[in-house]
């Protein structure tokens, strides 16, 4: 690391104590920035990294509400506003029980370049809470959503802060949290959250882009180099939205999907995932992974223990949660002939696990630019929405498309250009930090 990143680096640490996902994150992009501080020190002159590190707004909350049984549950709520030089906050809201400020912060600072790297003109920004819906009856996820967006609603709307969902946050979470800002405001104000019900302003394929971008992303990784997704051998961890459409785009393109994951275990199916199968034991059922092993019979297996990067596989796509994926695993991958890898989840890889990728040659998508497409098809939710317009299938699948493409290529050419050709990594901190940094210059000390 440069030693004016290195020491501005240390500066974030000690204003940030003991959020060590925001560190990292942190580390990650400094590290990357090296080839174009060099070339434009005033970057770094100018303040606007020590600036672009520090929200510009940090709301926290309390959260009361009622459960079933009459008793008062308490649980934290948090928005972290953190770039708006590009366009109104744009980021999902995670209800999951590790949910903390440096998480919300880790999670707004990525959605920053993110965002960038989509070319819609959309900021950066990320919420949530320590509340977790597992366990949960409708009602009380119903009474504690009302009660969040109480607070919420004060700070959002379509040209200030458009949150979507996260982990925890689905298309009836969002529901809920709409209604309240509806009765609230006394507007049907579409724009103001994306990952709504189709009957009800949201998008076609917004459900299904992340996962599906992230494969994307791969396949057009693995065409540099003469390839593509069919015929692959691909690994996905996790089992839930962005899996399953990991799985779903995967297969399209040709691919045999071996694993899927959840907190009790993994599956491998030598055959290939049945997805239909697997959509029905945790979309529609929320069951565990192991009831997709027992109903497959001898064509699939559970494995408690373990770890569901054993499996040999060409492509990777990790898509459960941040820092799944540590040094080990990934050693594991590379010498069991892993090709590609697409984050899916969010910062899923450990740095460690990261660096030995790249050093071994895998082809590498970061989460900031593999898994853009659901943000991305969130901003073409707003396009429709502030057009009362809704498009096709097909139509909005070929926008997410181009945007995966174009992204990638940005990518790649900021690589090339600073250095360090074929280094996503570098490349996609590059492109989207130039963006956000010119944006933030042309605004003035604001």
């Amino acid at each position: 690391m440069e030693p004016g990143l290195e020491k501005l680096r240390d500066e974030v640490f000690r204003r940030n104590p003991g959020e060590s996902e925001f560190h990292q994150a942190v580390t990650e992009v400094f590290e990357a920035l090296g080839p174009v501080v060099n070339r434009h020190p005033e970057y770094v002159e100018s303040g606007i990294l020590r600036r672009m590190c520090e929200p510009e707004r940090q709301i926290i909350f309390r959260v009361p509400w009622v459960d079933d049984n009459g008793h008062v549950q308490i649980n934290r709520g948090f928005r972290v506003e953190f770039n708006s030089a590009l366009g109104p906050y744009k980021g999902g809201l995670r209800f999951h029980p590790s949910v903390y400020l440096g998480i919300i912060k880790f999670l707004g600072f990525e959605q920053i370049f993110k965002n960038a790297l989509t070319g819609m003109p959309i900021g950066g920004g990320k919420g949530g809470s320590d509340f977790n819906p597992a366990g949960r009856t409708d009602a009380e996820i119903m009474r504690f959503c009302q009660s969040f967006m109480t607070e919420l609603y004060r700070h959002i709307g379509e040209y200030t802060d458009v949150p979507a969902g996260d982990i925890g946050v689905g298309t009836r979470e969002i529901g809920y949290l709409f209604g309240q800002y509806k009765r609230i405001t006394n507007r049907f104000e579409s724009g103001v959250l994306t990952g709504k019900g189709m009957s009800w302003g949201g998008s076609l394929v917004r459900p299904e882009a992340t996962g599906y971008g992230a494969v994307m992303f791969a396949d057009q990784m693995l065409r540099t180099r003469g390839a593509s997704m069919d015929g692959q051998t691909v690994l996905v961890s996790g089992s839930g939205n962005v899996a399953l459409n990991a799985i779903a785009k995967s297969q399209q393109l040709g691919a045999t999907v071996l694993t899927a994951s959840d907190s009790s275990g993994y599956v491998v199916d030598e055959d290939g995932i049945d997805l239909e199968l697997l959509r029905q034991v945790k979309e529609v059922r929320r069951g565990r992974i192991a009831e997709y092993a027992e109903e497959r019979g001898g064509r699939s297996r559970f494995v408690a223990d373990g770890c569901v990067w054993d499996v040999p596989g060409t492509v990777a796509i990790p898509s459960a949660t941040q820092n799944e994926l540590d040094d080990k695993s990934a050693l594991t991958l590379i010498d069991n002939g892993l090709v590609a890898l697409a984050e899916g989840a969010n910062m899923p890889c450990t740095q460690k696990a990261t660096e030995h990728m790249i050093h071994a040659g895998v082809l590498f998508g970061p989460g900031k630019a593999a898994n853009a497409g659901g943000v991305a098809t969130s901003a073409l939710e707003m396009q429709q929405n502030a057009s009362r317009d809704t498009w096709s299938f097909e139509y909005t699948h070929d926008k997410l498309e181009q945007i995966m493409t174009d992204l990638h290529d940005r990518c790649l050419e900021t690589a090339d250009r600073y250095g360090t050709p074929g280094n996503y990594v570098v490349g996609a901190n590059i492109a989207g930090f130039v963006k956000v940094a010119d944006a933030m210059l042309a605004q003035g000390v604001i």
